[in-house]
């Protein structure tokens, strides 16, 4: 039976799982943006807000979905998937409930303690914001504060880092957020592991497939420098790991995964463990409950395994099919408004070569081209207040990766910013070196 699939948003990572799912399936899509890159590979798109859950029900019963896969955490924490369960239609993608691992941080934490999950720093919860900067203040050390629900990766602040105590003090009385999460702050290099998840049922074996590591860069500048923002880009190498990683590293970050799904027997989906490698070892910042945006697009290229067999293992009760994956490094390099993500120009019309894109793929390796916040209109495309597009360089090294990718960044019009350094041989070797001196 050929599968019907509603996808729900209209990002760079939705286009990343677009791609995946065209192939194999009969692709629908609904979100809030025209992003035309989906609109190219899909059946028909429908203006509906990612947060809609009754349109998009509407939407799934009139295409017939049999599948439906949810992109932005919004999405979740709206209870979209619900709704669809609700309607009979199979969503890879956790209940409300369940997405509160991320949509939750004080939740998340409390659940790490309380299902003695490995990796959990110290931490503490509050409601009262003098309390806080009371705990800020006699703690021995920098910490990291986290507001308790979703800023879209803008939301912490880190002292000793991006603030002085004084500044989270003051960030922490300004700010309108009702609960914040105040834990320990993780010296090291960041790292992202994503995995599939069944739900619990009558064949548990098989129920979580790991993908490979995968580094984002959130500050807003190269050489790490600026405001944290949704991800400037990322890079992935041809193995699992990572160049400043062993096998060991990788396999300690998966057991952190494999313990949080035991402990969350009715999860499906995506669930992305966002770790640091410290001197003590493997630690976790963070998990969300989706594809990240934008590791979905390190990732779903490099996959052999059919996306939609998957979907399909997942929604019968199957085991999750083994993982292929080529042996190939990625390097993914967004191109995003002036001014973001503090004050980003939205609604300017931006021209995307895509020509460009095509031309800097060579015989030994790949430039793909994903479509993010951005609005396809009858006269062109136009800017959000997020992300415009990414390219993404495929390659046998992670140096020939972001050579592609570099050149395929020609696409970029006026109007726009990128992070050249991401995937650059020095910027790689400077994560290696940190890690050497953290473990010696």
């Amino acid at each position: 039976m050929s599968e019907t699939v509603l996808l729900v948003g209209g990002g760079g990572r939705e286009h990343a799982i677009a791609r995946a799912v065209a192939p194999d399936a009969d692709l629908y899509a609904c979100a809030s943006n025209r992003n035309p890159g989906i609109v190219e590979l899909a059946e028909e798109t429908y203006s509906v807000d990612e947060r809609d859950a009754d349109g998009i029900v509407d939407v799934a019963e009139e295409v017939d979905a049999t599948l439906a896969v949810i992109g932005p955490e919004s999405a979740l924490a709206a209870g979209v998937a619900d709704a669809l369960a609700d309607a009979g239609v199979y969503t890879f993608g956790p209940s409300a409930e369940a997405a509160r691992i991320e949509t939750d941080k004080a939740y998340q934490r409390r659940f790490m303690r309380e299902e003695g999950i490995p990796g959990c720093p110290d931490f503490e919860t509050f409601e009262d914001m003098d309390a806080a900067c009371e705990y800020l203040d006699a703690y021995d050390g920098d910490l990291a504060v986290k507001p308790a629900g979703l800023t879209g990766g803008k939301g912490v602040r880190v002292t000793g880092d991006q603030v002085t105590k004084a500044e989270a003090k003051a960030y922490l009385r300004e700010s309108d957020h009702d609960r914040v999460v105040l834990e320990e702050r993780l010296v090291g290099e960041e790292f992202t592991v994503q995995a599939f998840v069944a739900s619990e049922g009558r064949r548990s074996s098989g129920r979580i497939r790991p993908t490979p590591a995968v580094q984002d860069h959130k500050r807003a500048y190269e050489g790490d420098e600026g405001p944290n923002t949704g991800g400037m880009g990322s890079y992935s190498d041809a193995t699992p790991t990572l160049p400043f990683m062993d096998r060991d590293d990788y396999d300690a970050a998966v057991e952190i995964l494999e313990a949080t799904v035991d402990a969350l027997p009715e999860y499906t989906g995506v669930l992305y463990g966002q770790f640091m490698l410290t001197a003590e070892g493997v630690r976790v910042v963070e998990f969300n409950a989706r594809f990240g945006d934008p590791e979905a697009m390190n990732t779903l290229p490099v996959l052999d395994t059919p996306f939609v067999d998957v979907l399909t293992a997942a929604r019968d009760g199957d085991p999750l099919p083994e993982l292929d994956f080529q042996a190939r490094a990625t390097v993914c390099k967004y191109a995003v408004p002036a001014g973001y993500p503090t004050d980003p120009e939205s609604g300017a019309r931006i021209e995307v070569d895509e020509a460009s894109v095509a031309r800097a793929a060579d015989g030994d390796g790949d430039a793909l081209l994903f479509y993010a916040s951005v609005d396809a209109r009858e006269d062109g495309i136009y800017t959000t207040t997020s992300r415009a597009f990414a390219v993404v360089g495929v390659a046998a090294t992670i140096t020939d990766a972001e050579t592609i990718a570099e050149e395929a960044l020609s696409a970029a019009g006026d109007g726009l910013r990128i992070r050249h350094d991401i995937g650059t041989p020095s910027l790689v070797q400077r994560r290696i070196d940190h890690v050497d001196r953290l473990r010696e």
